[in-house]
Formats: C-alpha cells, structure tokens, sequence
C-alpha cells in the first residue's frame, strides 16, 4: 500500500492524511456558466509576466489512489512580505476547512482547487484575488477572496481595508442591496449584510467603480453563478479609505493607459499566425529503436527550482518534457522559452490543475485551449501532447484531446517525489524501476525532486540510456491525438470516444 503523500513547492502545511495514494498526478478553476450581470462587473487583471519580482507556489496532494485532490497555486513577490504571509495563511485556512469538511470520503474524491489573478499591481496597490473551487459531494462551489498590499505602509489587509470604517461599510452594504433588488426573485438581496466575510472580494473595474463579488449560495441559489455588483465610482469613493483611493485612482490610470494603446495599435494588426506543432529542436537525433531510451516527464511546474533543473539538464546534455500549469506558466514565460530553445518538449496540463475527467466537454476545453493558446503565443509551437490532472481519463476529455490535437500521456514509473522522501529515495526508486521506453513521473515545483536529478541522470546514463522527449519514444509510429500513452513499450489506449 502506498503512503499519503504530499507534494509541494515549499514547506506550507503537513497534511498527513493516512490515506493511501499520492500527489502523483497533481487552476482551469469552476467558473459558472452564467454570468450575473455583465461588463461593469469585469475587472481588468494585470498580466502576472508584467509584474517584476513575481514568482509561483504549489501546494498540491492526492493522485487517483487517494482520498482527496488538493491543488493550490497562488503567488509570491520579492517586494511585499506581508502579501506574501497572509496568501500563505489563508490557503492553509482553506486546506484546514477542507479536511474538516470531508472527513473520511466514500464516494467521489473531493476536491479543493485554488486559482489566483493579479487585481492590481502599481506603486499605490497591489492586489491579488484568490479563486476557489470545492467539491464536496456532487456540485462545485466557488468563491472569491481579494487581498490588498499597501506599499506605503507594508501592511497587507483584506477587502475591506479598502473601505474607511465600520460606518462607510454599512452604506456599502446598502448600495449593493438596492442593486440586488433588480436582479429578479432568485437573489436574496437581504443577504448582503456588512458582517461577515460577504465583502471579502473588492476591487475596481476602469472606471474606477467598486466591483463586489459574492460567493455561491450567499444571496442566492448555489446554481445560480457568479453574483456581482459594480457600486458606481461616485457613490463609492466617499466610502473608501487612503489605501482604497489610491487604488481606485491606480485602477483608472491604468485603463486609461490601456486605451491609448489600444487606439494606437487598432491600426494594422497582423492576422493570427496557425503556430506548428511543439516538438524537441533536437528530435531524430537518438534512434530509440536501437538504443535504450527513457523519457523524464515533469509536472505542475514551471516553479522556484525550474530555472535549476533546466541548468542541470542542460549541463548533463539531457532532455525532458514539461507539462506545465497554465496559471504558473503564463506568470514565467522566460522558463517556457529556456525549455524549447534547450530542445525539451512544452506539454499541456491544464490551466489550473481541475480533475478535468468530472467536468464537462465545455469546462475542459476552455482549460485545455486556454493553456494550449497561452503557450503557443509564448514559444511560438502548440503543445501536441496533454498530461491529464491526477492521471484520470473521462469519454470527454478524450474526445476534446482529439479535437484540440492532444494525445493524453500519464507513465509507467512514479518517482515518488511526491512523498517526504528525500532526493536519494526518489533517485534510487526512479533507477530502480527504470526500464527502455519507461515515461517517469516527476515535479518541478518539488526541491527534491530536481535535487535527485543529477544523480538520476548519472547512474542512467552508466546503464546505457538516453533521455528524450516523449514522442522520441515512439520513432516513426508518431503518437494519435485523443490516444492514451503510458510507456513506450506499449500500444496505446484507442478506446471509444463516446
């Protein structure tokens, strides 16, 4: 039996479960169909590339052998300790509800997906808003939480340091219950009270109004959607505090900014480029035919020490494929350009790390597509290859692989790298279960896992193997889209698509 394991970026939170199963196969995040009400609720994220000192974590566990899924991805920045401490605190907030909240599940494995964007990020504020998404039972559940940054002062704080006291929150509260008034018998408007944690997502759209958003079921049916109010600027600004100000001014310039652009480049926009297919620039240079080939395969990243394993890879003359994190990818596009101009292979996982095999044709092609445009647009190749979340295949997913070009791979070899093992347990379980044509799990949002690699690659290489991307494995037979690959030494799944 296997042990809990628990998988990641740094050290968070001990969730020690005593379940069997693993972080093997470890946001996009549940957003609804609807949308309640429309543009003046939208609110214009910040492109994380642009944000200078930005960096990814990962707190993730559970593959298709144990009890629950969690994935967390959230970010941190060189500049802003105190953002930084309080993401920290709350996803351990959240994965602490979750376990309680489970307990000992029978059924389907509950999940807790969190997903991040940045609200605003200028000198006068930053902001990120967290997105959550829990399956407990049969039905996602959402819900938002947006915090601030003041660089003036240091200090972080919730939505409602935004707003300047007691008073200004409960005429807040007043505004966006006259506004829900209008919004039709489903919405319970009178649920928009200023206690609680009904005001924990707050932000500024262009125009500089105040965006608020609630989570499912809390003025309205779970089924209901996203529920949100945009509080005219007017109204709002004698409501909000220092802080609150300039953030509103921050978020004005920036659209105003963004305007200009705009206008300037309407003029003479090139037509969109059909990107080739992704493939290793040094492929066909080892015939695995004839020689002993393996394929290094890691996951979830790109994160903290995926620069370090790219540097070890590259000095021992190796090559791997990435299947990377959508979210974490678009934040480190310098990372997806080392891995192609350095002859590995850019696979697609996702955008946010969802079990997609328990979503719908059209949740799963949005985060497949998502990522796949994002990565295209990056390296200039569209991944061919698609590394499904926990390792779980559904009809759907199959046949939206094989509609978007994807072949689905999970592997032959655990490395284990996802359990309190050191880097010489994950090196000495990785060599030992190697074998020609293994495709072998690992995760470069795990220190010790690249820690393991140097050796990995050494004691290999003595037994005569030669590291390749994952379509190397197949030669000439190339590898079908909506196919399921596991090892090069085995056909590949062609099971109905319906």
């Amino acid at each position: 039996m296997h042990k809990a394991r628990f998988c990641t970026g740094i050290a968070l939170l001990a969730l020690s479960t005593g379940a069997t199963g693993g972080c093997g196969l470890v946001t996009a995040y549940p957003e609804r169909d609807i949308m309640v009400p429309a543009e003046p609720t939208l609110i214009d994220f910040v492109d994380p590339a642009t944000v200078v000192g930005l960096s990814t974590r990962t707190m993730a566990m559970g593959d298709y052998t144990s009890r629950r899924y969690v994935h967390i991805n959230y970010p941190e920045f060189a500049d802003a300790p105190a953002l930084n401490r309080a993401l920290k605190a709350e996803v351990q907030r959240q994965v602490r509800v979750f376990r309680a909240r489970t307990g000992a599940p029978a059924r389907r494995h509950p999940e807790l997906n969190v997903d991040w964007q940045v609200a605003a990020a200028t000198p006068q504020a930053l902001a990120v808003r967290l997105r959550s998404g829990e399956f407990v039972g049969d039905t996602w559940g959402n819900s938002t939480r947006t915090y601030w940054y003041d660089p003036q002062t240091g200090k972080a704080v919730g939505s409602t340091g935004l707003i300047a006291g007691k008073g200004p929150l409960e005429r807040l509260a007043a505004l966006v219950r006259e506004q829900l008034k209008g919004r039709g018998p489903q919405v319970d408007w009178r649920g928009a009270t200023s206690g609680g944690d009904r005001f924990d997502s707050l932000a500024f759209n262009g125009s500089g109004d105040l965006v608020v958003e609630f989570d499912d079921c809390q003025v309205g049916p779970c089924s209901l959607g996203r529920v949100a109010v945009a509080v005219p600027s007017a109204q709002a600004t004698p409501l909000l505090s220092a802080l609150g100000r300039r953030a509103q001014d921050s978020a004005r310039a920036r659209a105003s900014v963004k305007a200009k652009e705009s206008g300037a480049k309407e003029i003479g926009l090139p037509l969109p480029q059909a990107r080739p297919p992704a493939a290793s620039n040094r492929a066909g240079s080892v015939n695995c035919a004839a020689v002993k080939c393996v394929a290094l395969t890691f996951e979830d990243g790109p994160g903290p020490d995926t620069g370090r394993l790219l540097d070890i890879l590259l000095r021992n003359q190796a090559r791997a494929t990435f299947f990377t994190v959508g979210s974490n990818a678009a934040a480190q596009p310098g990372l997806l350009h080392r891995m192609s101009d350095e002859g590995h292979l850019v696979g697609n996982h996702s955008w946010g790390h969802m079990d997609l095999a328990s979503q719908t044709s059209s949740k799963i092609a949005d985060s497949l597509r998502r990522t796949q445009d994002m990565v295209s647009t990056t390296i200039g190749q569209t991944p061919t290859l698609v590394r499904p979340p926990y390792g779980t295949v559904s009809p759907a997913l199959r046949a939206v692989a094989a509609q978007l070009g994807l072949a689905l791979v999970t592997w032959d070899v655990d490395s284990g790298d996802c359990s309190d093992a050191n880097s010489g347990d994950i090196a000495d379980r990785t060599v030992r279960a190697a074998h020609p044509g293994a495709i072998i799990l690992m995760h470069d949002i795990r220190r010790e896992s690249v820690d393991a690699v140097p050796d990995i690659l050494k004691r290999l290489r003595g037994k005569g193997y030669s590291f390749v991307t994952v379509p190397e494995l197949y030669g000439s037979a190339g590898m079908q889209a909506g196919h399921l690959y596991r090892s090069g030494n085995e056909l590949p799944s062609k099971q109905p698509l319906t």
